[in-house]
């Protein structure tokens, strides 16, 4: 391999190669070869320590939160005035040690125009239903009635029966509206089209009460989507059994699941608050203690931190059962 030589004093780089017959750039790719294989990546200064990854790994293992999403565990920690890191952060650990995979198949169903209802505040719409709990032997049920208000996620009632009747859903419904304080013109029910839902007599009473009643388009279980999700977190918790022993039994673990739903469950719709914060008011005042724990966490370290000061999640301002187009949201502002 031919070596080039450096210039003295006085004699120029153009003039060194002309006379040595190289071109520039082979000259000064010989002066400043360039380094072999692929440069060592830059920590970046707002990256966890190995100590501290092994920390958030601790926690997400601890039998408290071992099976909550890192949505429900970043929440609970900072009502605990904890921060350790965002909650996508704690999702990238997780996928680091292979943790994060989806654990069912997702349902894919066509898009279909459907009942168009809003709610601003608690106890202006609830959603109701019925779901079948297994007994113990086979083709024996227990029948599970909630009703949930859409706005909080808040069950303002249930009960578990042994079979499905109207008159179980009435009292159901009576108790639930005295108990919140319901007034007249207050509130819509909304349903879908089971035979309890669409019994005269339920008709009537909501009547009398002076409670107006909705029904989803038959067999569209998307126009009662609330229910419908309730349900799911319901059965896909980790205690849920494959069969209930007893009546009895069925509803002492139902007692527990509306007890933890309601209190201590932090909810992704409700900016992770629990339906129980949103739907009696308390959530705004924890909002801002969050914020505080968040403000802190900034201070100590805020090149962690990319842009600005983090915030928690907004509160919710208003809940949908299928809201309408945005040509259409539009269309209604403008008259």
């Amino acid at each position: 391999m031919t070596t080039i030589a450096t210039h003295g004093p006085g004699c120029g780089t153009t003039a060194l190669c002309r006379a040595l017959g190289v071109a520039p750039a082979t000259y000064h790719r010989h002066q400043h070869p360039p380094v072999l294989g692929p440069r060592p990546r830059r920590r970046s200064p707002r990256a966890l320590s190995p100590g501290e990854q092994q920390t958030v790994l601790d926690v997400l293992h601890a039998p408290r939160f071992v099976d909550l999403a890192p949505a429900e565990v970043y929440a609970t920690l900072l009502d605990d005035g904890i921060y350790h890191c965002a909650e996508r952060t704690m999702y990238r650990v997780l996928a680091a040690h292979d943790e994060v995979r989806e654990r069912r198949a997702q349902a894919r169903r066509p898009h279909y125009a459907a009942p168009e209802l809003l709610a601003t505040a608690p106890n202006q719409l609830w959603s109701w239903d019925i779901t079948k709990l297994k007994g113990p032997a086979t083709w024996t049920w227990y029948h599970l009635y909630v009703l949930l208000d859409v706005f909080s996620r808040y069950v303002v009632g249930w009960l578990v029966a042994p079979r499905e009747s109207a008159t179980l859903a009435e009292r159901l419904i009576a108790t639930s509206c005295t108990r919140q304080g319901i007034a007249p013109g207050q509130l819509t029910v909304h349903a879908d089209r089971g035979n309890a839902m669409v019994a005269k007599s339920v008709a009537f009473l909501l009547a009398d009460l002076g409670v107006t009643k909705t029904h989803s388009r038959p067999h569209v279980s998307n126009d009662n989507p609330y229910s419908e999700a309730q349900f799911k977190t319901m059965k896909y918790r980790p205690d849920f059994p494959e069969r209930f022993g007893s009546l009895e039994d069925a509803r002492a673990h139902s007692t527990a699941f509306f007890t933890w739903y309601n209190t201590a469950h932090r909810h992704s719709g409700l900016g992770l608050h629990t339906p129980a914060d949103v739907h009696f008011g308390l959530a705004p005042a924890r909002r801002e203690a969050r914020a505080a724990v968040l403000a802190a966490a900034y201070a100590r370290t805020p090149e962690r931190f990319v842009r600005q000061l983090p915030q928690p999640p907004a509160l919710p301002t208003a809940a949908w059962i299928n809201p309408p187009k945005p040509l259409e949201l539009s269309e209604a502002a403008a008259q």
